[in-house]
């Protein structure tokens, strides 16, 4: 998606501000960690437009992604979330979101954060990273699971060297830059 990101999103209203200030760029807190798999997974068949015009309406639909209150949604939260017309109202996915977040609070307790179980288990191959996420969540292909990583800077490709965002991005240094030690 980079070369056509990358030339179609600056100054958009919608995609600009996802495509300059958070593709591609590392993040710590497992609050936007579960909001970026979720909309991967709520992109699936449609297009990232409609889930960044949707953005607001699902942090408010899941409560800012915290991961203990998304686990605790019972069927009452659920039918709430399929009559919320400002969010993507599919069961499987609606399902999958609430799901995913018990499964993160297994990880939060087992490796300390979201993103620490990311870090323990980078670098890998795509399709290694694919295989470990269909073990661990729910309703995560190829596709969902290759935009998470990128869109986090664990995979490479978010942005092309001649984009402005690029060379910003190698000043942080996304998982992807960063060596090794022992790997």
């Amino acid at each position: 998606m980079s070369l056509q990101y990358c030339r179609l999103a600056p100054g958009h209203p919608f995609h600009g501000a996802y495509h300059d200030t958070e593709y591609g760029f590392p993040s710590r807190t497992d609050a936007v960690l579960f909001e970026r798999l979720a909309l991967e997974i709520n992109q699936a068949g449609l297009s990232w437009l409609t889930v960044l015009k949707k953005r607001d309406a699902f942090n408010a639909a899941f409560r800012g992604f915290d991961i203990d209150t998304v686990a605790a949604f019972g069927a009452r939260d659920v039918k709430r979330l399929l009559n919320d017309a400002g969010i993507i109202r599919n069961r499987l996915k609606v399902d999958a979101v609430i799901e995913n977040a018990k499964r993160l609070q297994k990880i939060r307790d087992s490796h300390g954060s979201f993103a620490a179980w990311l870090d323990a288990h980078h670098p890998m191959p795509k399709e290694k990273w694919v295989k470990l996420f269909r073990e661990t969540f729910k309703f995560t292909g190829g596709e969902i699971v290759g935009e998470f990583l990128m869109s986090l800077g664990y995979l490479k490709g978010a942005h092309v060297p001649s984009c402005p965002v690029y060379q910003r991005l190698e000043a942080v240094p996304p998982p992807w830059l960063k060596p090794r030690a022992g790997k």
